[in-house]
């Protein structure tokens, strides 16, 4: 049997942590229905905490990370999957708690894959990833909330992230005049070329504020969390939405009930990680049929799988603007 590498973080008995390259084989898998090969993966916000160690993401010992892949099924027992299939998989604990997307192969619960849109290269499912499918589902619940271009500018904050740059392109080639959030002002071309019609610096909004603020935005796309989360709700014109799904600038929302009951806003929470299938599809369909491909690839990059520890302690310092794609066969 033919082996393949691996990523793979560990610790010792002192809660040391440690990454290496590991060679594996089938035997050394998961349960699971469905045995991928991998083509491709991504680098995500959690991914660089799996790998670095600066949040317990991981909770299973050891642990390949990873929480992205698309690739092709080998073999399967799942009725809704057969050999030669091309799959996406996002979330679900895995390359957290079931081992992940940094290796050749992976063995998998079928549930948690859906099939690869025909327009989308498996490279381009990866360019999108689970920020990309985040931003997506994001767009999906202010339209729900009755959101439309015509209601004003909509914020973006984190908008050199993931999901700001997905986000950004989105809402753009939908009509929505963007306003994006961002700590590194260097990189306004990059998101007025993305769509951006104004680049706001980030410390407007992540200082203590007002409980109310004066009504600037129609709606907003939130991945920071903490201060600025609750200035963003401050600021939300009246029977406006927040879609918020992350927290880069942490878990806390020092914010008040004003917002709510005197302007009517909704706080929409997004999950990315446990979404029903048909929400996947959903999602998936719409970022095949809505996103331009050629921003898209403006703000991507590739690594090969040689690049993926070192690329990922780079994002948690902040050097990495867009979207990594790993090629997980390229050295």
């Amino acid at each position: 049997m033919a082996g393949f590498k691996a990523v793979m973080v560990s610790r010792d008995e002192n809660k040391k942590q440690s990454v290496e390259i590991v060679e594996l084989d089938r035997s050394d898998l998961m349960p699971g229905n469905v045995l991928v090969k991998i083509d491709h993966s991504t680098i995500n916000y959690k991914d660089g905490l799996a790998i670095t160690g600066k949040s317990p993401v991981i909770r299973r010992w050891p642990m390949i990370p990873g929480i992205d892949f698309t690739g092709t099924v080998i073999e399967s027992s799942h009725a809704g999957f057969q050999s030669g299939d091309d799959v996406i998989l996002n979330g679900w604990g895995v390359g957290e708690k079931h081992y992940g997307a940094f290796a050749g192969e992976a063995r998998v619960n079928g549930d948690w894959l859906i099939k690869r849109p025909k327009g989308l290269s498996s490279a381009q499912c990866m360019a999108i990833g689970t920020a990309g499918y985040t931003a997506m589902l994001c767009v999906i619940a202010l339209e729900n909330a009755g959101v439309t271009p015509g209601r004003g500018p909509v914020l973006v904050t984190g908008a050199n992230g993931g999901v700001g740059t997905i986000a950004i392109s989105l809402l753009s080639s939908l009509g929505y005049h963007v306003v994006a959030s961002t700590g590194r002002l260097e990189e306004k071309g990059f998101l007025t070329d993305l769509g951006a019609s104004e680049v706001l610096d980030r410390n407007h909004l992540s200082e203590p504020g007002r409980p109310l603020g004066n009504e600037v935005w129609s709606a907003a796309i939130d991945s920071v969390g903490s201060h600025t989360l609750a200035n963003v709700l401050s600021q939300i014109q009246y029977g406006g939405a927040v879609a918020a799904c992350g927290l880069a600038q942490g878990y806390d929302l020092p914010s008040t009930v004003m917002p709510f009951i005197l302007r009517g806003i909704s706080l929409l929470g997004i999950d990315s990680v446990m979404k029903h299938r048909h929400f996947r599809e959903a999602a998936w369909a719409r970022l095949e049929a809505d996103l331009d491909l050629k921003k898209l690839e403006a703000l991507s990059t590739t690594i090969g799988f040689g690049d993926i520890v070192e690329t990922a302690e780079a994002l948690m310092a902040g050097k990495i603007r867009g979207r990594v794609i790993v090629d997980i066969n390229a050295a």
